[in-house]
């Protein structure tokens, strides 16, 4: 038998009453090919993507959390097995500021974080709470990596998660579809940018009306 036969994604996640959107690591380490990490075509395709999103839920009234990944020092970070982690990412260095096009969409909320999820050790989540989020909108980089996990954390945190996956890159096609694949049998809905678009569309309407 496999996953499907055994009821693995027989149910979709849905959206509840209001979104949130957090933008993972699409940071210039990752998007700037001035970097050994960055200019990947899957992730600049999707930063342009994710920029689309922000500004449906800046004009919708969603709340948008976003974050980088860097250390105050090279004593601060845990464990890397990725070398160009290890040398770039410091407090201060370029490939730690966010994309310029990220940065222009204005998220509400931006932190540096140490761990691959943004919600680990973060105030991300209780940002979200305070803004009545119950579906999280995931987008960034690295599918396989940092998306993957805060995928799972905003499951375990009790959020609707939905993933647009063309808002999500990683640097090889293989483990991004692999991962999407993975996560949509048991944690998140995947779905694409216009999709999520015209939700927010819809539920600013109907919120309207109700208001």
């Amino acid at each position: 038998m496999d996953y499907a036969e055994r009821g693995y994604g027989d149910r979709a996640v849905g959206w509840g009453q209001r979104p949130g959107v957090v933008v993972v690591d699409f940071q210039r380490g990752f998007t700037d090919s001035e970097f050994r990490m960055g200019g990947a075509p899957m992730i600049d395709a999707a930063v342009e993507q994710t920029v689309h999103v922000m500004k449906a839920a800046k004009a919708a009234g969603f709340p948008i959390a976003a974050c980088v990944m860097g250390y105050d020092s090279p004593a601060a970070m845990p464990h890397w097995k990725i070398e160009p982690l290890r040398e770039d990412l410091i407090e201060g260095h370029p490939s730690v500021e966010l994309d310029p096009r990220i940065a222009a969409a204005e998220p509400d909320l931006v932190v540096m974080k140490g761990g691959p999820s943004i919600f680990f050790n973060t105030p991300v989540a209780p940002f979200l709470i305070k803004q009545g989020v119950d579906t999280v909108i995931v987008t960034g980089c690295i599918t396989s990596g940092c998306v993957r996990a805060s995928v799972i954390d905003s499951f375990s945190l009790g959020f609707r998660t939905i993933v647009p996956e063309d808002c999500v890159g990683d640097h090889e096609e293989e483990p991004h579809r692999a991962n999407l694949r993975d996560v949509e049998r048991r944690y998140a809905d995947v779905v694409d940018a216009e999709s999520v678009i015209n939700t927010f569309e819809s539920l600013s309407r109907r919120n309207a009306e109700a208001g």
